[in-house]
């Protein structure tokens, strides 16, 4: 049994995804933005995790990237492993042609352990503050050293009220730099909240920003309509560095799965017309990660 002290629970993948309804994904299509899970003791997690998740197999994902029409997929190494990329990687060498990824490090890591991680497809490094077992912003300056010399670029799980005081050193980056799911904030906020603005702005001047994360950042609840001017904001900010995420298994969401066909639905309102579309979900990803 569960103690008072141990970590939420949370639903496993959906078991059946589907493809987007409301329009066909076009070839080449990627996903950019999803985890594997292992299990303890082969894959321990981390103690000062914020859920505990069931299993998230490879051989899940890649029928999640089959059944919603998705070519290529990026796998972001998920918070309740830490630093400990191996179940990741084992996914990208397994998957070479098809797969890239975005891991987790120690600022001091090793020279081997970087081309170890180059040579499996990463391609970025993540910076994660929302949930615990992430790497913070304190050594921003050392990983986007490493990002430089690696020709990678960094990732960014961060509220956007965050970005306001975080802006002045993310814009003398020497990398690019991606942040996820719209900001992770709640849309009751608006499109003036000065977080919002924020990432506007260092968008409009480079960074990119990953359309995903629609029911994490709604209050209105399915088909997340209020997040609509949002997503449409930031594309109209950056037309060319804006890319889509199914966010598969959909970690730290209560109750139930979500079907990731669903989420990618929304691209339909997010950008109308088949050209845009065609720009996230397949020439954007394609310069970011290299497929």
């Amino acid at each position: 049994m569960p103690t008072e002290d141990e970590p939420p629970a949370c639903p496993g993948p959906h078991p059946r995804p589907h493809g987007a309804t409301r329009f066909r994904a076009p070839a080449g299509a990627v996903d950019c933005h999803a985890h594997v899970i292992g299990l303890p003791p082969a894959f321990p997690f981390v103690a000062g995790r914020s859920y505990t998740p069931p299993e998230a197999t490879a051989d899940a994902y890649l029928a999640m990237l089959d059944a919603t029409g998705m070519t290529y997929g990026v796998l972001v190494q998920v918070s309740v492993h830490g630093v400990d990329n191996r179940l990741m990687l084992q996914t990208l060498r397994a998957h070479r042609n098809r797969l890239r990824g975005v891991a987790v490090i120690e600022p001091d890591a090793s020279e081997a352990t970087l081309r170890a991680l180059d040579e499996a497809g990463v391609r970025a490094l993540r910076l994660n503050v929302l949930f615990g077992g992430g790497v913070g912003f304190e050594k921003l300056e050392r990983f986007a050293s490493i990002a430089r010399e690696m020709e990678w670029h960094l990732e960014f799980l961060i509220d956007a009220k965050d970005l306001v005081e975080l802006s002045p050193r993310l814009q003398k980056s020497p990398v690019a730099f991606v942040v996820d799911h719209m900001g992770h904030f709640p849309t009751s906020r608006g499109l003036d909240d000065p977080g919002f603005r924020t990432l506007l702005g260092l968008v409009g001047d480079g960074a990119w920003a990953k359309l995903s994360g629609a029911y994490r950042t709604s209050v209105a609840g399915t088909p997340y309509e209020d997040v609509i001017p949002f997503a449409r904001a930031l594309l109209a900010a950056a037309p060319d560095r804006c890319v889509w995420g199914s966010d598969w298994p959909h970690v730290a969401h209560w109750p139930g799965p979500l079907d990731a066909g669903e989420l990618l639905d929304g691209l339909a309102d997010w950008a109308p017309d088949d050209e845009a579309r065609e720009r996230v979900l397949v020439r954007n990803p394609a310069h970011l990660y290299g497929f």
